[in-house]
């Protein structure tokens, strides 16, 4: 991460930028813009939300956060308030970080982003920009400028690339800025905010730079479904997927990232994007097979996941207790958003398991409504209780440092089923557990 000092000095004319939205999204770029020299006014209408950033205390989970939004609050750089209208009255630059969840019909709900747009249409300065930040479909930028009705104002496409858990390091660290604007004038007031990160900048019109996100999204989606069927036939034919995954990574045509298999990829962004995606492409009527197939693909993965289980122990889930490790859709996060471990989780439940999770970013005996059904325990070992099989859903570093020859005392049945391919195999073994992995034995 850069060193502030080094940033600061690097800055030549700081902006006023406004950020509509406290979310995984929003919180990120203001707390960064800020760090970068900018004065960044973030709204935000939720209360708890809004408290706990003004007490310097991030209420999202993303490493290294906190240690900005301390500073960048002391400094003044950063403010605080609860209305859009507020933040963008003075701004330059606005930025649009509000959500767009997926709708019944696999198309992103614009419902947020046009509350917005017309909230602050009357107070926005002459010559602003307006930034949709929001993984948005395609025309959306041409539909916030017709609700904000302002030919004095120009709206171009910024979109996100960050990683959660991550969101700190890759904000100091993009590997692109992508920028879809009208004229290149405009798109570099937007890129030159970032300037002192030196990263590689992708000047375009507006329409692929909104398709960019969802079509980057749908490719690791693809490449995660590739690498989880391959396990599975690795599981049919006795082959190993760790070696295959190197074999194949090696090609520097390929890489080695996102081919480790797992229980199915979620989040906020891929199951949305990739609707979304499908959506957008039979509206324009283009076959596009290939990520419909991603799609299907991950929900067979949860299927084989829970069959796993099911022949761990004998062939009958109605009555069998399950331990779950892990509830989030992945380590470094407390986001449960279209996790896979709680699609797994319904489908036991569905076959009549009884479930004991344990997350360390759930508390005990939790009430959230995403995880009615499951007992959630302060431990492992809480969790693992008189359980039939442990179930490992998220890849949490301290599950592989757990000493399985004192669960051994507390379990029903001694079996593990590690969805992540996190557990030592042999210490799992050693301990007197059947271990299944994913394309390993």
């Amino acid at each position: 991460m850069p060193n502030p000092s080094e940033i600061l000095g690097v800055i030549a004319s700081p902006r006023r930028v406004a950020v509509i939205g406290a979310g995984y999204v929003g919180i990120p770029t203001a707390v960064v813009l800020a760090h970068l020299g900018h004065h960044v006014t973030l709204a935000e209408r939720d209360a708890t939300r809004r408290n706990s950033l003004l007490a310097g205390l991030s209420p999202i989970m993303e490493e290294g956060l906190d240690d900005l939004l301390v500073p960048t609050l002391q400094s003044g750089r950063l403010q605080i308030v609860e209305k859009a209208a507020d933040a963008a009255g003075a701004a330059e630059i606005v930025f649009l970080c509000v959500a767009t969840p997926q709708g019944d019909d696999g198309h992103s709900d614009l419902s947020f982003i046009d509350a917005v747009s017309r909230e602050i249409a009357d107070v926005l300065p002459a010559g602003a920009i307006v930034v949709n930040k929001s993984t948005v479909p395609v025309g959306t930028a041409q539909r916030v400028a017709d609700l904000l009705g302002r030919r004095d104002v120009t709206v171009v496409s910024n979109p996100e690339f960050l990683r959660e858990g991550f969101a700190v390091y890759d904000s100091f660290n993009p590997e692109r800025i992508v920028v879809g604007a009208p004229s290149s004038a405009i798109g570099h007031q937007v890129a030159d905010l970032f300037a002192p990160l030196r990263a590689q900048v992708v000047m375009t019109d507006e329409t692929t730079s909104e398709l960019t996100k969802y079509a980057a999204n749908a490719f690791l989606a693809a490449k995660l479904s590739f690498a989880n069927t391959m396990s599975r036939l690795c599981d049919a034919l006795g082959g190993n997927v760790d070696d295959l995954s190197l074999g194949m990574g090696l090609d520097s045509r390929i890489g080695r990232s996102f081919l480790r298999p797992g229980p199915g990829w979620g989040g906020s962004c891929l199951p949305k994007d990739t609707a979304a995606l499908v959506a957008i492409a039979h509206d324009a009527k283009v076959d596009i097979s290939i990520v419909e197939a991603s799609i299907s693909s991950n929900h067979a993965q949860q299927a084989h996941l829970v069959n796993a289980v099911r022949d761990t122990i004998g062939g009958k889930l109605d009555g069998a207790v399950v331990s779950v490790w892990g509830l989030t859709f992945k380590a470094g996060t407390s986001d449960r958003r279209d996790s896979p471990a709680l699609e797994i989780v319904e489908l036991l439940l569905a076959a009549g398991a009884s479930v004991r999770g344990f997350d360390p970013t759930v508390a005990a005996d939790a009430t959230d409504a995403d995880l009615h059904g499951i007992g959630t325990f302060a431990s492992v070992h809480d969790a693992a209780a008189g359980s039939d099989v442990i179930l490992v859903l998220t890849e949490w570093p301290q599950f592989a440092l757990v000493n399985f020859e004192e669960l051994a005392t507390v379990v029903r049945q001694r079996h593990v089923v590690d969805a992540r391919n996190l557990l030592s195999m042999r210490d799992v073994r050693a301990a007197g557990f059947s271990y299944r992995g994913l394309g390993r034995r």
